[in-house]
């Protein structure tokens, strides 16, 4: 071989074996394909990061809303008066308005994502400041309202449910407007001056509304109405009207506590009336004293005659309507009357009563139970409730002189009357 080729060879040789190593050190390079997927990821990495940033951001601020109290635990509660046929959007203004909420349509998402819409109570609350949104809309949605109630006695008169109310803050007059409006009845008894003994005694919630005289009444009617419904067939054939039936249950309501004792005393004063016999009972002269306004919680020999319709020791026959709201255990009594031919009773000053057939058995039960009254005025163990029925006329008695005749109304029983007092002896005879 020629020394001149020998060295093109190996020149050629040395260059071949750089270019090889450069070939062999050289990166690949990427395509285009893969440096667009690159990018892509890293896009939808930032923009998840961001929309986790973006709900947690919404999260918490949800929660602070609906979870989180806008007001101290030190704040007084506020009332909230949802009035009946309100939305959510009337309620939520009035919770910004109280500063219960900061955002009212915030209230609303949270109604509509409760399933709550629709279910929100109308009534009065009482939300405190450490409650929180959901916390308000739980209580509007269970009807959690404020409750205060009224009771009514059984026995008792308009004026005397007049009172009750204004002692709870619901204005006498307008209460006794209310109740001497015969509109609400009138289609049970034409006759009606005004709605006494038609205001079923029960007890009622007080509520918060432009009219809460008027709707309390509204709502006292519309419950004697349900009580009375399942008693008209009896009053049908019982041969009376409703308003005599309500007029006969208020007066045996007013002569006895007991219930046992309510068909006896019943039948009593419907056996008087059968044979025309006045009923001679306290409670009616009492309510004529009302009405007269001479009534000072005493019933006098002299009241006895005083002239009015609702005086049963002078007219026979029942009295002209209702003289208190009688219970339903009272009304029934009437209807369903004991089997009895009794015409009078006497207390037993112990709450209880003797039932006699006539006279002579009633005076002597008068003189077996009310001979000792006076040494039993003064035991603290008498209960000061049992007094002498009306149709108890005791008998003459070596006693001082009363003042006043024993009353069913609360005051401790008097003396008993001296000889020159004669007794007052119900019925003929």
């Amino acid at each position: 071989m020629h020394p001149g080729s020998l060295c093109c060879s190996s020149l050629a040789y040395r260059q071949g074996t750089r270019r090889s190593s450069r070939l062999a050190i050289r990166a690949p390079r990427r395509s285009r394909c893969q440096h667009d997927f690159g990018s892509e990821t890293l896009t939808v990495r930032r923009l998840f990061f961001f929309l986790l940033v973006v709900t947690g951001a919404l999260a918490a601020f949800w929660f602070h809303e609906t979870r989180w109290p806008v007001r101290s635990a030190q704040d007084p509660p506020q009332s909230l008066m949802v009035a009946p046929g309100s939305g959510v959007r009337d309620v939520g203004r009035q919770l910004r308005d109280l500063g219960l909420v900061r955002h009212t349509e915030i209230f609303r998402a949270l109604v509509v994502s409760r399933g709550d819409t629709g279910r929100l109570r109308a009534g009065e609350y009482e939300l405190t400041g450490s409650m929180s949104l959901d916390d308000i809309v739980t209580k509007l949605a269970k009807g959690d309202v404020v409750r205060r109630t009224i009771t009514f006695p059984e026995g008792s008169d308009i004026e005397a449910m007049a009172r009750l109310a204004a002692a709870l803050g619901i204005a006498m007059e307008d209460f006794l407007k209310a109740a001497r409006n015969p509109a609400p009845i009138r289609d049970l008894d034409p006759a009606a001056p005004d709605l006494e003994g038609y205001l079923f005694p029960d007890t009622y919630d007080l509520t918060r509304r432009a009219d809460p005289a008027a709707d309390l009444v509204a709502r006292m009617v519309k419950r004697f109405r349900e009580v009375i419904a399942p008693e008209l067939p009896r009053i049908q054939a019982s041969g009376m009207s409703l308003r005599e039936v309500v007029t006969l249950a208020a007066v045996v309501e007013l002569e006895t506590a007991r219930p046992d004792e309510r068909p006896r005393i019943a039948a009593v004063f419907r056996n008087r009336v059968k044979k025309r016999m006045p009923l001679q009972t306290d409670p009616t002269v009492i309510y004529a004293l009302k009405k007269a306004g001479g009534y000072d919680g005493n019933i006098r020999r002299s009241d006895l005659d005083v002239d009015s319709p609702y005086n049963t020791y002078r007219f026979p026959g029942l009295p002209p309507g209702p003289i208190a709201s009688p219970g339903r255990a009272a009304i029934r009594a009437v209807l369903q009357p004991a089997d009895v031919r009794d015409l009078y009773f006497v207390s037993r000053n112990d709450g209880s009563h003797h039932f006699s057939e006539n006279l002579a058995a009633h005076n002597r039960a008068v003189t077996q139970y009310q001979r000792n009254r006076g040494a039993l005025v003064a035991s603290p163990a008498v209960d000061p409730t049992a007094m002498l029925s009306p149709f108890a006329a005791p008998t003459p008695t070596a006693a001082p002189t009363p003042t006043a005749i024993p009353t069913r109304t609360g005051t401790p029983p008097p003396p008993v009357p001296s000889p020159s007092a004669p007794p007052v002896k119900p019925g003929p005879g």
